[in-house]
């Protein structure tokens, strides 16, 4: 499976003229369900996109190639000079400081458009919280997350 995600990967790279390296971190990471691959080199900046939205994209087309072999219980996971730990850490300190800002001023604040992997982020990162709650709202790319206090 890893096999397969790594050579469809750098078939789409090679094609693309984008000189990075892809490694496999995990063969089977039991969390995602499959292989985690790393892409480093000169020319990683572009593989991620605005938002990652780049490497989202390239993550879905290597899905789409494995699950035809292996199944829809399998999945891919892309990440590109550990930018997917950076953006969580920065979605964790974000979210904590809005839910800070909606505890002094007793008002609910909904954040931007996000991605689903990015809602499930902040929807984890305030779960245990007793004072506020989270709650997505809005339709497909729109879809964002509001914190609510609660009284």
């Amino acid at each position: 499976m890893a096999g397969l995600a790594i050579v469809a990967l750098n078939n789409i790279l090679s094609t693309s003229g984008v000189n990075v390296v892809c490694t496999i971190r995990t063969a089977d990471d039991p969390e995602v369900g499959g292989p985690v691959i790393d892409i480093s080199g000169e020319d990683s900046g572009l593989l991620i996109g605005r938002r990652g939205q780049t490497l989202q994209s390239l993550q879905f087309i290597v899905n789409l190639i494995v699950r035809r072999e292996f199944g829809e219980s399998v999945r891919v996971v892309l990440d590109v000079e550990s930018y997917r730990q950076r953006r969580e850490a920065s979605l964790r300190d974000m979210a904590n400081k809005v839910a800070e800002r909606v505890l002094q001023t007793g008002r609910s604040i909904t954040l931007e458009p996000m991605s689903a992997a990015d809602r499930r982020i902040v929807h984890i990162s305030l779960a245990d919280r007793e004072d506020i709650s989270t709650e997505s709202v809005g339709f497909g790319e729109d879809r964002k997350v509001t914190i609510i206090p609660k009284r």
